[in-house]
């Protein structure tokens, strides 16, 4: 048996993991218990977020690439990328649930034949990006107001946004396009778009594209820590708000009403929330929020379906009690999105 049949047979066997709820498929493909004994950890809570929603899992499938290939002194270090595919039924409605999943795995060859060592996932759900935590190259409250495209991936800003010297100038409300949102969030769930800047944790970057897509007018300030904006890049300097891109900033800026700007409105009940309206997670309960998604659908009990980047997800049920950063501590903000701006 070669190291990649020992692969594909990991991967199946993973699969096989999640219908049945246990862990016990990968016994056979994998040396390390201490992974299977997390898998199975794994599987179970997922077994159990359908349950709680009188969901049926009626099949997963998974499409294998292999990224990037490693030989060491004991066999093979693979990274690959998943495409998982969960179907369900509730009720008589069948829905479709996607992931993207980035793995690590240890392959090594024992003499007798090659099995997977262990296993690990090359992004988290859990946001590790804070203020100050990159090197941004703009120093904090310094303004840049570029009066041109300064790169290849600057999005079109609206016209009542870039006005001479930076100052907003709206003569109508903006209605907010829903359905618009909705199908970027649906064309670039999978993949970055190309305009934008890709970031490590890229939830937030992903959200705030999607807003915009809907037409929410960019807070043109040219300042880090104030405004909701973004503007490509000049050199090495990255030109974006924090706002735009870290998951505890957006939820606070939403929170906040804004003349001729996007705005939020705090919900409590996830089933008030339409589609193109925004959840925040704080996965420990501390009040910094660590996680945004997008609303792209409603399952048949009238549930919030979400799509999100960093851990990419199309679909998926927004309590997200599968989830690794999931604690019982976590909590919720339910956002809806102004249609008029």
């Amino acid at each position: 048996m070669s190291w990649k049949t020992a692969l594909y047979n990991y991967v199946h066997a993973k699969n096989q993991a999640e219908l049945e709820g246990s862990a016990g498929p990968l016994e056979a493909y994998v040396s390390d218990s201490a992974y299977v004994r997390k898998q199975d950890i794994k599987v179970r809570k997922l077994l159990n977020s359908y349950r709680e929603r009188d969901a049926r899992l009626l099949r997963g499938e998974t499409k294998l690439r292999l990224q990037g290939i490693k030989e060491s002194p004991y066999g093979i270090i693979a990274d690959i990328q998943l495409h998982r595919s969960h179907y369900y039924e509730i009720g008589s409605i069948e829905h479709l649930e996607e992931r993207i999943e980035k793995e690590r795995v240890i392959i090594e060859n024992r003499g007798t034949g090659w099995l997977v060592q262990s296993a690990e996932p090359l992004q988290s759900e859990k946001s590790r990006l804070e203020h100050g935590s990159q090197s941004f190259h703009l120093p904090e409250g310094a303004s840049f107001l570029p009066t041109r495209p300064v790169s290849p991936s600057v999005p079109y800003i609206h016209p009542s946004i870039r006005q001479p010297g930076g100052q907003e100038s709206v003569s109508r409300k903006i209605i907010y396009n829903r359905p618009k949102a909705v199908q970027y969030a649906e064309t670039w769930w999978q993949t970055p778009n190309p305009r934008y800047e890709y970031f490590e944790v890229d939830c937030t970057n992903y959200v705030s594209q999607c807003l915009f897509a809907g037409g929410a007018p960019m807070d043109y300030t040219g300042k880090r820590d104030s405004g909701w904006w973004f503007s490509g890049k000049k050199g090495r300097q990255e030109l974006w708000s924090y706002s735009w891109a870290v998951a505890n900033s957006l939820h606070h800026y939403l929170e906040r009403p804004h003349a001729h700007s996007l705005t939020g409105t705090v919900v409590n009940d996830p089933r008030e929330l339409q589609l193109g309206d925004t959840i925040s997670y704080d996965w420990d309960g501390d009040g910094r929020f660590q996680h945004n998604t997008f609303v792209t659908g409603k399952d048949a009990n009238g549930m919030p379906l979400v799509n999100a980047h960093t851990y990419n997800s199309r679909n998926r049920y927004w309590a997200y009690k599968d989830s690794p950063a999931w604690s019982e501590r976590t909590k919720y903000v339910f956002i809806h999105v102004a249609d008029e701006m």
